[in-house]
């Protein structure tokens, strides 16, 4: 046979509640950290492809938003990709962790009508839990949901089980030629992740609503032979925010400029230069045209 014909392609949605490590796992499974990861939930807001690729397959994961309630137009947008991603996957990993406990949500009731899609339940964070700790979530979960193909107790971060995980879902994913470039290990583009990069210090530098208020526009992005030279422009939603966000006499936002430009010289392999701004728009999460100018309405 020749090798397109035994050549294995699919898509692998990641889906969960927020703060399950999601983005973690995916990060373990690519082999590149992709996804920003922060302890604070509803930290990723767009469907984020991670490809895996062999000689004879490529695994197309892609990374989702926590499942929640929608309260903003964000959110609409934000649940919205997990359900473009369910739609065309080929194996879904469904993500819970240790400690998590479902009542009979939108979540379940959606897993549960779904037939024609391989399921595996992955409960993630075993590291923290004693064995029989495992043991009765993993029985707490064949009750619950009973059309899994199977329960997997994983540590994305200690890669406990991922093994197992890519295993299962090379075998189970369908012979196809690749859908992506050999080459490619994402969908998206640099100035993404330039704006992800920044995003994630704004995730770790500052506390409440701050951090679920901001979000980072790349206005420039210039790859010259030494160095890149990036524009970003912060938005938030109010002047006191504004405020917060640059500190007293700009230190806050010179701590998280430079710690972004830093993992973008990993991130990149090139030295950075950035610049950012910050600026106010109110209400932007609730505002269809803004959201589309950010990228979220683009499915």
């Amino acid at each position: 046979m020749s090798e397109i014909s035994t050549h294995k392609a699919g898509f692998v949605s990641i889906i969960g509640k927020p703060n399950v490590g999601k983005s973690t796992l995916m990060n373990a499974m690519v082999g590149e950290k992709l996804s920003i990861i922060t302890s604070k939930a509803q930290t990723t807001r767009h469907r984020i492809m991670g490809i895996l690729n062999g000689e004879d397959f490529q695994i197309v994961y892609s990374d989702t938003p926590g499942i929640i309630e929608p309260k903003y137009e964000l959110h609409k947008s934000m649940m919205r990709f997990v359900n473009v991603s369910l739609e065309d996957a080929d194996i879904i990993l469904f993500v819970t962790d240790i400690y998590e406990k479902y009542d009979e949500d939108d979540v379940l009731k959606k897993l549960k009508k779904i037939d024609h899609i391989p399921i595996y339940l992955l409960i993630n964070k075993i590291d923290l839990a004693k064995q029989e700790e495992v043991d009765e979530k993993i029985q707490y979960w064949k009750d619950k949901l009973t059309n899994v193909k199977e329960i997997i107790p994983v540590s994305a971060k200690e890669k406990f089980n991922t093994d197992k995980v890519f295993n299962i879902i090379k075998e189970t994913i369908p012979v196809h030629p690749p859908y992506y470039d050999k080459e490619n290990i994402t969908d998206k583009s640099e100035r993404f992740f330039a704006s992800e990069i920044i995003r994630e210090k704004i995730f770790l530098n500052y506390k409440k609503e701050i951090p679920y208020s901001a979000e980072v526009v790349i206005t420039s992005f210039k790859d010259e032979e030494t160095i890149i030279k990036i524009g970003a422009e912060i938005y938030v939603e109010r002047d006191s925010q504004k405020g917060i966000i640059i500190g007293p006499k700009g230190m806050a936002l010179k701590k998280v400029a430079t710690e972004a430009r830093l993992d973008m010289e990993l991130f990149f392999g090139k030295k950075v230069f950035l610049e950012t701004f910050v600026k106010v728009e109110p209400d932007w999460r609730s505002k269809e045209k803004k959201l589309d100018r950010f990228g979220y309405n683009n499915i």
